[in-house]
Formats: structure tokens, C-alpha cells, sequence
């Protein structure tokens, strides 16, 4: 690795890397490093550069017990006559110092071995230019899509095949699912009315398997690679024909995306940051032909009354919504169902019937925000309304049995209840209500708006625009609303719940 080593200035390789150890039988006993592989990638073209692993003797043989052996498979004969880590602090530390450190949980145990073996030899350890997490990154950016955060889980998720659980192999696999995570997102964020709800599928339709020959315990302990073109032959070319200089799509995995509502506070921040690409993980319905058709005015208003008026008498009695009152809790059932590439959302039913509400004469208690509308393509808009007992007690038990299924179906992440209660507000409790958009040629507001008059009837508003500067007039703090909603599942950024997704709303005229 030396001629892509020289000089802290020429550093600009990220370093994946990875350690095996022997696992800890009692307690007070410490981590052993078994084996540790790196390989140096062109941040650029995400392309392996060069390559270095190698067994490590532990000064203890005794800690490399039956558990270690099958956690990884290296045995006590496996390593008797590899180096010990003082004969190849100095070569880590080369491959290692001044770059950027890239690797699955690095963060907490990696990087933490490290140093403590580095201390034990009276050495100082590397220090990293940027580090980069794929366990932490992963789960914000990517969400549990695929399940738990492992890299085996993930490779199984891309079709990447086995994890071996040696250094090499794992850093190897380490790349290839961050490229497609990558790949997955970039593709989101270009084309986000093509990955609908409607159009899942499993990307092992579409990904190639690979395989990486697994070290053999009986050749040299210690192995050096350089090449500037692939290791393996079955490797999986990623965007080959991409021009020099070009951004990678990589380099928006680096940066915290802000959600309204669920935003971790238990990632670690990324001390490494790069622009950033923003995703909606959630894919939403596209808009129906009917709203699209409609023509608005041109008032200075931008909102217009579609003609002719729509006689209504709010949500009561509309089609698929039940009032509160009609639902029995002992009917509600959770299920997971197909969501998108191969993913799985919880959806909530009721006598057979996807369970969908509807609420009359709800009052604003706060109004629209465009706090988190920093994408203009697809803007966010929600608002606060006061809640009744009978609502509060069939969302409460919405909540407890999605929030069963979720954690029997293997999901880590909080979960959030969909009826708040924060301090001195218990006696008066909030739901908050989503106005989803579609992003078309203009962002168009997805919930069909109507404003009701004193009469009873009501009349359809057409925007002009999709902007919180529109509909914030109508939704301020007092106005009273006619609602009816869905009860969509969400789980991403290490939080899970339902989301109140506004399907008809009919405004009360002042």
C-alpha cells in the first residue's frame, strides 16, 4: 500500500475496514483481535484500490474459545504462527492514519478495539480524517426496509450472498451494500412518482449474487494485494460509465436528513459530511385523474371554487371512513402487507375493511408549518387539532396492536403514539393531521379541500400553487374541520408509528 500511503496530503483513499476477535466468556474479559482487513477505495469512482488483511496471534491463545471458533471460524491452530499486533501496529497504522474510516458499527466496537490494542503495545493509534458508519448511516438514510440493520441481513437484502464474518469478505460486502443503498436513494430522489406504493418489487429480482473465497486457515497468515482494476472477476460494476469528476450518488448517504416529525437523536453524527441528498423513504399515492384535470383560476387568490358545488354534509356517512363511534375496538386487526421492493408496512383493518376514519366539527389547535418545507418539489404540510375521547380510544388501540406487530415482526425502532399528550395538555389531547403532496410538473396538494358554509353545503377549492402561503389562511388555530383520514404505518430513522394522512377535509368558513 505504500505508493497510495505517501504523505498525509495524497490521503484521499476511504479505508474500509474490519476486525475479528475472540468473544468475551465471563466478565472483565477482554476483546482479543483475531484478524484485521482493509481495503483502500477511490472515494470517486467507489472502485477498490488496494488490499491488505491478515491473522493476528492474541498474547492469550486461551481466549479464542468454542464461541470465538464459531463466530468466525478462526481457530486456535489458525493463528499460533501469525503475527502478533506489535509486529503489525505499523503497517495498521499506515493503512489507517489521516484517511477517512469507513465500516459496519466501527463506531462502537471497531475503532474502540483499536485503540485499546494500540494502548496495550504503548503505541498511539491512528486518528481518521472523517469516519463513515454504514450501521448508523444505514439505518437513518435507508430505514429497516430491510429488516435489521445487520450486514448479513443486508447483504441477503441486495442478493450479495453469505457473510463470512472475516475481515476481507466483510469489508468487501461492507462496499458493495453501501453502493446499492446508494444506488436505491439516488433512484428514489430522481424518479419518487415512480416508486409508489402500487409498484414494489424485490430488487434480488434485479442484482447479481457474488461470492468471495473465504481465507484459508492454512495459507500465509499475512497477504498484500495492489491492482488499479477489479480483484474479482465476478465483481458488480457500479455506474462504470460514470464521467470523471462526477458526483458520486455515494456522497448522499453522508449527510442527517430532517423529517417533521421523526428525526433520531440516537445516530451518532457523522464527522465526515458531504452534500446531502434529500429522500422521502415514504412512497405516496399518485394523484388521481380527476384532480388533475382540474384547472385553477386565475385569481389573485390563487384558490378557486370548482363548479359546480359538492353537496355534503361533511365526512359523516362518506364512503370507507367510520366515525369513531361505529368501530369496534375487538374488530381491529394488524397485518403486514407487500409495501414496496420487497419491504412489508403494517396496515390496520376492521371487519375485513382497511380501517379509515372520519371526525366531524375537530378544532385547529396549531395551524400549517412550513418549518421543514425545504424541498420545494415536495413540500410537507400538517396541522394540530384537538381530539375527542371516543377518537382517543380507538387510536390508542390502533397504536397498541401495531405497535405488537412491529416489535413481533423483528422492527428495533421507537415507537411514537399518534395521540399526543405532552405536558400540560393531558386533559386535552392532539392528533396532527398530513396533507400529502404530489410531485408532478407543480406540486399539487394530494387531500381533496373543501370549504363549508353555515348552510351545510360545500364547494371544492382548487389551488393555484402548493404552498403553506395558500392554505395556511385557512387551517389558522380555531378554525374548525370535517376530516377524514387514513391510518398509514411508517418506520424509518429508528422511529415507528402511524401517520394520520388526510384523505377529505372540509373547512368551516369564519
Amino acid at each position: 500500500m505504500s505508493p497510495a500511503a505517501s504523505g498525509d496530503d495524497a490521503r484521499s483513499e476511504i479505508a474500509f475496514f474490519d476486525l475479528e476477535t475472540t468473544v468475551p466468556t465471563r466478565p472483565g474479559q477482554r476483546f482479543a483481535i483475531l484478524e484485521f482487513g482493509a481495503i483502500l477505495v477511490c472515494p470517486r469512482k467507489l472502485v477498490e484500490l488496494e488490499s491488505y488483511s491478515t491473522l493476528v496471534r492474541p498474547s492469550d491463545l486461551s481466549l479464542i474459545s468454542s464461541l470465538s471458533v464459531r463466530c468466525n471460524g478462526i481457530t486456535h491452530d489458525a493463528v499460533v504462527s501469525a503475527p502478533s499486533f506489535a509486529e503489525i501496529a505499523d503497517k495498521v497504522h499506515d493503512v489507517l492514519h489521516g484517511r477517512i474510516w469507513a465500516g459496519h458499527n466501527i463506531l462502537r466496537f471497531d475503532c474502540a478495539r483499536l485503540r485499546e490494542a494500540f494502548a496495550e503495545i504503548g503505541r498511539p493509534a491512528p486518528e481518521p480524517k472523517g469516519t463513515i458508519d454504514s450501521l448508523a448511516l444505514l439505518t437513518q438514510k435507508f430505514g429497516r426496509r430491510a429488516g435489521d440493520m445487520k450486514m448479513a441481513t443486508l447483504a441477503s437484502y441486495f442478493g450479495l450472498g453469505q457473510q463470512t464474518h472475516r475481515s476481507l469478505d466483510d469489508v468487501r460486502m461492507n462496499l458493495e451494500v453501501v453502493k446499492y443503498c446508494a444506488t436505491v436513494l439516488f433512484l428514489e430522489s430522481s424518479l419518487p412518482d415512480i416508486f409508489t406504493e402500487n409498484s414494489w418489487i424485490s430488487p434480488n429480482a434485479t442484482t447479481r449474487s457474488r461470492s468471495n473465497g473465504k481465507l484459508s486457515n492454512g495459507g500465509s497468515s499475512e497477504s498484500s494485494s495492489t491492482s488499479g482494476q477489479k480483484i474479482e472477476s465476478d465483481r458488480i460494476p457500479f455506474l462504470a460509465n460514470q464521467r470523471e469528476g462526477e458526483a458520486h450518488p455515494i456522497f448522499s448517504l453522508l449527510t442527517p436528513n430532517e423529517d417533521e416529525e421523526v428525526q433520531s437523536d440516537t445516530v451518532q453524527a457523522d464527522a465526515f459530511r458531504m452534500d446531502s441528498l434529500s429522500v422521502d423513504l415514504r412512497a405516496e399515492p399518485l394523484l388521481s385523474d380527476v384532480a388533475m384535470e382540474e384547472q385553477p383560476d386565475n385569481q389573485d387568490s390563487g384558490i378557486s371554487v370548482s363548479s359546480p358545488a359538492v353537496a355534503s354534509e361533511g365526512c359523516s356517512g362518506y364512503a370507507r371512513f367510520l366515525e369513531p363511534e361505529e368501530v369496534s375496538i375487538p374488530s381491529i386487526r394488524a397485518s403486514l402487507v407487500p409495501f414496496y421492493r420487497g419491504s412489508q408496512r403494517i396496515q390496520l383493518s376492521h371487519k375485513g375493511a382497511i380501517l379509515q376514519l372520519c371526525c366531524n366539527h375537530l378544532r385547529v389547535r396549531f395551524g400549517i408549518s412550513d418549518k421543514y418545507n425545504n424541498n420545494p418539489a415536495r413540500p410537507k404540510f400538517s396541522f394540530v387539532v384537538d381530539t375527542s375521547p371516543s377518537l382517543c380510544q380507538v387510536l390508542d388501540a390502533c397504536d397498541g396492536i401495531a405497535q405488537k406487530l412491529s416489535i413481533d415482526s423483528g422492527s428495533g425502532s421507537e415507537w411514537r403514539p399518534v395521540v399526543s399528550r405532552k405536558d400540560g395538555f393531558v386533559n386535552s389531547p392532539t392528533i396532527r393531521l398530513h396533507i400529502p403532496t404530489v410531485s408532478a410538473d407543480v406540486p399539487r396538494f394530494e387531500t381533496e379541500i373543501y370549504r363549508k358554509e353555515s348552510s351545510g353545503s360545500s364547494e371544492k377549492l382548487v389551488f393555484s400553487q402548493c404552498n403553506a402561503a395558500e392554505i395556511k389562511p385557512l387551517l389558522s388555530a380555531g378554525t374548525f374541520v370535517d376530516a377524514c383520514f387514513s391510518l398509514d404505518h411508517y418506520d424509518y430513522h429508528q422511529n415507528a408509528g402511524i401517520r394520520l394522512v388526510a384523505k377529505k377535509l372540509f373547512i368551516y368558513s369564519n
